[in-house]
């Protein structure tokens, strides 16, 4: 054999190859002889006695790492085991496989899926009524339950000894062996269907099995989800399993809760502006000058676990008094009220006032003014609106009653004596004298006056009040007016109990606004400001009550609903839009922060600059700069928003909405460039693939729609679609060549496509393992098995992002909770950094291009959170310790 690179040996050199591939086959054919043989003992010793059988240990079959043949695989393939869509040949068909000749790609089913009545279950848990054999791993046959296997013999079958059946076999080569594998799978499919309760009991048809490592399975809701494990991976338990090195510290909230709450709005000593939104209090310091750009920073108090409803400002300008909702814990139990008081200078928590003594939550908040905040007036959100007064220092409660059934917007001190203290709110003003009882705990008076409206029309409500210099007070009412309550000797005849020497009375009406006055503020000069709700009027006004100057609030940005006295003559204010607006009533005001104003769900970041686009059910579509921390702009998409994506130019924007409808948007210009509906349903999810040449749309109506995109993103084509999912899709991910999706649905289903290909479901998933994909939003799949909460019902996660750099996964769980794992997470109860300050279920979290920051979306609270990412000994600002808890269900566990 001279010259072995010569011309005249190709046929020679092709038929050595042609048989060295036929020996491999055969081999791979042996061991799955061996391994069908080692099944079929381990079903007959469940039946014969132990003293029947021979060792098991002599007849295993070796170790065997080719991807092609795995060693040990269950020879069980229910034929029941499939979602819809994966298989579409007839049902008496054995269908061709890339592996050995005679066998085709069936998976291992999972054990118990084929007792559904109503349906199977594919690998992904999802439901269908295909009745054909799921896709996995090559090697395996699969059939598509084959008439003659109905008479199969049953596990007590009165038939042949079964003992001899094996050994007849043996003798024949891999495509008998299939007789062999669908008969013990059979037997095995037609026992008694176990608890779910205990999937992994011995012997249980639940129990989780461990494909010699070549796949994991978790349950949710009872339906198992298998997971092939990559090629790489030699085994699980190398992979990291502890918290991950990088940690999250809050770096911006955008957003102010200014659309159902007061009491929300104050000036420190400091100069910072103090508000809240979520469970988050927010330090802010403007930047610049009045009406100018915004600018400044942000601290944050963060001490709260459900959102907070109002505050208070101590005398001193330094201690605040914050007071939050009751809300609910993780299992659903009711959480208690409280008030913090907390140092603004060093934002630690000084007191913790009333925890257990209040229902629903705190409405209303004063501190005492005349003898420097030595007391705390509280209001809770009980039927009788508890009215108490607490000493700030010792956190002691002095006196309690019952205030009124009806609504309790408002409370504060005279600040001329501390005894004296006014409530008011629906159809009414009341007047309360304290007796503090020498300072004992609880023994403490209060004693009430009704505020008397006499010949003045009785408002609805009156929602803000504020005491003058002279003793007077000013309420400002629904119906527009401002009244003056003046100090007048008791009046025997007035209704109302109490043995106050004094009452108040009506001495002056002023109509001030059209609509409700939902804010009034003293200045340091003595004028009073007042802000209504339909008129967006700001109005200065003198002694007497004469209009010196006003103001409009432009219409984008609602209704004035708070009002603070900055430096000279600066104003903020709050709006019912949820802006922040600073400026003054000569030069006009411009917005420094800026919120959505109903649930948010729809978030992308851009693919190369500090920015990223929301949207929700208040219909607004806004581009955020993430480095100014300001909106860069915003329109109103005449519907409800619900998922975005940048296409990979930047240049336009894709988003879906609850419609069916999905809109292209150029950036730059604002203009609507495609607008295409598909379907009569929400769409959940829109997806550039990585090349920008196709866009996926996953629908409500269990389908994905696919696009071819021009180079600029400006035009699309329909170029097919993905039908298979039985339920509505969730999530999607593109690979990184851009040819393949990987796609969830709201029953658990993880299915692989094939889009350049034609949008052709991949039936065999376990070739899709070692794919890698351009991002990992997908909630299912072996690389993020491991992030389910314990006991999850399948709906607790409801975003999920890889970062860029592929180190760390980020979780939107619905508990108002971010949670920071590692990645690949993959281990069950895998720990993770948890961290809090939403008020609602967390929507959404995406990484900015260059994973320096990470945005999550509240849902109901409307909060927008900018975390900064920190390295592993990074430097920058320590967030708050997070609690670092197991994330993961025991269920969610290795198969064994």
């Amino acid at each position: 054999m001279d010259g072995a690179g010569g011309p005249g040996e190709g046929p020679a050199q092709e038929a050595l190859q042609s048989l060295s591939r036929r020996l491999q086959v055969q081999e791979k054919e042996m061991e799955l002889v061996k391994a069908a043989l080692a099944e079929a003992l381990r079903l007959l010793r469940l039946q014969a006695p132990p003293t029947s059988l021979q060792d098991p240990g002599t007849l295993g079959p070796p170790r065997d790492s080719s991807p092609a043949a795995p060693p040990g695989l269950p020879p069980t393939c229910s034929p029941s085991l499939v979602s819809r869509g994966t298989q579409t040949e007839a049902e008496m068909e054995v269908e061709a496989s890339p592996g050995p000749p005679g066998l085709s790609n069936g998976p291992p089913a999972p054990p118990g899926g084929s007792e559904e009545p109503s349906g199977t279950q594919s690998e992904g848990g999802g439901s269908s009524s295909s009745g054909t054999g799921s896709p996995g791993p090559p090697g395996i046959l699969r059939l598509a339950q084959p008439p003659q296997r109905i008479d199969a013999p049953r596990r007590n079958s009165s038939s042949s000894s079964p003992s001899e059946r094996p050994r007849q076999k043996l003798s024949r080569k891999a495509a008998s062996s299939a007789n062999l594998l669908l008969r013990s799978g059979s037997t095995e499919s037609r026992g008694g269907k176990d608890s779910l309760s205990s999937p992994g009991g011995p012997g249980s048809r639940r129990s989780n099995y461990n494909l010699e490592g070549i796949s994991v399975k978790m349950f949710l809701r009872g339906r198992p989800i298998t997971m092939y494990i990559p090629s790489g991976i030699r085994s699980v338990e190398e992979l990291p399993s502890g918290p991950p090195p990088e940690t999250l510290s809050l770096d911006w909230v955008y957003g102010y809760r200014g659309r159902d709450s007061r009491s929300n709005l104050f000036v420190l000593r400091s100069g910072e502006v103090v508000y809240f939104i979520a469970c988050v209090v927010v330090l802010y310091r403007p930047g610049g000058g009045p009406g100018g750009p915004g600018g400044g920073g942000q601290r944050h108090y963060r001490g709260h676990t459900d959102c907070v409803r109002c505050l208070a400002v101590h005398p001193d300008g330094v201690r605040v008094a914050s007071g939050q909702t009751a809300g609910v814990d993780k299992d659903g139990k009711p959480l208690q009220p409280v008030v913090h008081v907390w140092d603004s200078e060093t934002l630690l928590k000084l007191q913790e006032i009333g925890l257990g003594a209040f229902e629903r939550g705190v409405g209303a908040l004063a501190f005492s003014v005349a003898d420097q905040g030595a007391f705390l007036c509280v209001v809770d959100d009980s039927n009788e609106h508890m009215l108490s007064v607490w000493d700030c220092s010792r956190g002691t409660k002095l006196a309690e009653i019952k205030s009124t059934n009806d609504s309790v917007l408002a409370v504060g001190f005279n600040p001329r004596d501390s005894s004296s203290i006014v409530t008011s709110g629906k159809s009414h003003v009341h007047f309360w004298n304290w007796n503090g009882g020498t300072g004992v705990p609880g023994n403490g008076m209060l004693t009430r006056k009704q505020g008397v409206f006499g010949k003045y029309k009785k408002p609805k409500f009156i929602s803000c009040f504020v005491f003058l210099p002279d003793g007077d007070i000013l309420t400002g009412d629904s119906e527009g007016n401002i009244l003056t309550w003046g100090r007048s000797l008791s009046d025997s005849r007035t209704p109302g109990r109490g043995g106050a020497k004094e009452t108040y009375g009506i001495v002056a009406q002023v109509h001030a606004h059209e609509g409700s006055i939902f804010a009034l503020c003293l200045r340091r000069d003595g004028t009073v400001l007042s802000g209504g709700g339909r008129d967006r009027r700001l109005v200065q006004w003198g002694p007497g009550l004469v209009a010196l100057q006003e103001a409009e609030i432009p219409e984008h940005f609602g209704a004035v609903r708070a009002i603070a006295e900055g430096p000279g003559s600066e104003l903020l204010v709050g709006t019912t839009k949820n802006a922040l607006l600073r400026g003054d009533l000569a030069q006009g005001f411009s917005p420094v922060i800026q919120g959505h104003t109903d649930e948010l769900w729809g978030l992308c970041t851009h693919p190369f600059q500090n920015r990223f686009l929301t949207c929700g059910h208040d219909r607004q579509l806004c581009l955020w700069d993430g480095e100014g921390h300001a909106l860069a702009w915003s329109i109103d998409l005449k519907e409800t928003g619900l998922c975005a994506d940048f296409h990979p130019s930047g240049a336009v924007v894709a988003v879906g909405l609850n419609t069916g409808r999905w809109l292209v948007l150029d950036t730059e210009t604002r203009e609507i460039v495609s607008d295409i509906t598909d379907g009569n349903e929400q769409l959940s999810v829109v997806r550039y693939s990585p090349d920008g040449l196709y866009l996926a749309i996953g629908s409500h109506d269990n389908m994905i729609y696919i696009y071819s995109v021009s180079s600029d993103g400006a035009k699309s084509s329909r170029f097919g679609r993905c039908v298979g999912h039985s339920s509505f899709i969730t999530h999607l991910d593109w690979s990184k060549d851009g040819n393949f999706i990987m796609s969830n649905s709201g029953d658990y289903e993880i299915l692989y496509w094939d889009v350049a290909g034609g949008c052709k479901l991949l039936r065999n998933r376990y070739e899709s393992r070692d794919r890698e994909w351009a991002t990992y939003t997908c909630v299912l799949g072996f690389h993020v098995y491991g992030v389910w909460p314990d006991g999850s019902d399948g709906t607790d996660i409801n975003s999920l992002c890889r970062s860029h750099n592929e180190r760390v996964v980020a979780v939107a769980d619905d508990f108002c909770k971010v949670h920071l794992f590692q990645y690949p997470c993959a281990h069950a109860k895998a720990p993770s950094l948890v961290y809090g300050g939403h008020g609602s279920h967390v929507t959404s979290v995406r990484f900015t291009h260059d994973d320096s920051h990470l945005i999550s979306l509240g849902g109901k609270d409307a909060s927008i959170f900018q975390w900064r990412v920190l390295g592993a000994g990074g430097t920058g600002p320590v967030p708050t310790t997070p609690s670092r808890t197991p994330s993961l269900s025991p269920a969610s566990s290795l198969d064994v």
